[in-house]
């Protein structure tokens, strides 16, 4: 029997929101695989709705567009990135191989499929305006966090002239490196200019403290 409060409808809704949120999320956590293994040009509604398990027709009733979806994902994208570098920096060490750590959990990440994923994006959105009004913000967001992270993790001083520039070319260079790493595996040369990259940053940032 129903309550006046509706308890076993209520408790139905819940259940129907639950089902949406989690079908929402394979078809973001789909669009992000595909986006990293196909490009963003190989990336089709169809595909991914296979790819989530989820019929063309409930994915349709979602996301009507490839843009609508990439958009969504780009929202998605935006938080694993951030939840990424989170959980990674929960493991760093303390002491003398601390800044080479740091650098080595950013090019991690730089280097990693959620970074490809993101990648794509960007190449995708220089040449179309509904893409990059929703890629533009959301990256702007993920670089001042990534920022933010990193003057933490190095305990830097950006009151000190210099320590933020030091710190943007830190990111700049890891940046990079992960551009790189997407035409060819390049670990070793990585590991070698990070390595000369911690010894110098070291010296740096004791200059201007």
């Amino acid at each position: 029997m129903t309550t006046a409060t509706g308890g076993p409808q209520a408790s139905g809704r819940v259940s129907q929101e639950e089902r949406t949120r989690l079908m929402r999320a394979r078809l973001l956590e789909a669009t992000v695989e595909c986006l990293v293994e196909h490009g963003f040009a190989g990336t089709s509604t169809t595909l991914v709705s296979e790819r989530a398990g989820v019929s063309r027709g409930a994915q349709l009733h979602h996301f009507p567009t490839k843009n609508a979806l990439v958009v969504a994902a780009v929202e998605h994208l935006t938080e694993k990135r951030g939840t990424e570098l989170a959980a990674a920096a929960v493991g760093l060490p303390a002491g003398q191989r601390r800044t080479r750590a740091v650098l080595q959990m950013l090019a991690d990440h730089f280097t990693g499929p959620v970074f490809t994923a993101a990648l794509e994006l960007w190449v995708a959105a220089r040449t179309d305006a509904a893409l990059l009004a929703a890629v533009g913000p959301l990256e702007l967001r993920v670089g001042r966090e990534t920022h933010r992270l990193t003057v933490e993790l190095l305990g830097a001083d950006e009151s000190r002239p210099g320590t933020r520039e030091l710190v943007q070319a830190t990111l700049d260079l890891v940046r990079g490196l992960g551009l790189a790493n997407t035409i060819t595996d390049d670990a070793r040369r990585r590991g070698r200019i990070l390595d000369r990259w911690a010894e110098a940053l070291d010296q740096q940032l004791k200059e201007t403290a």
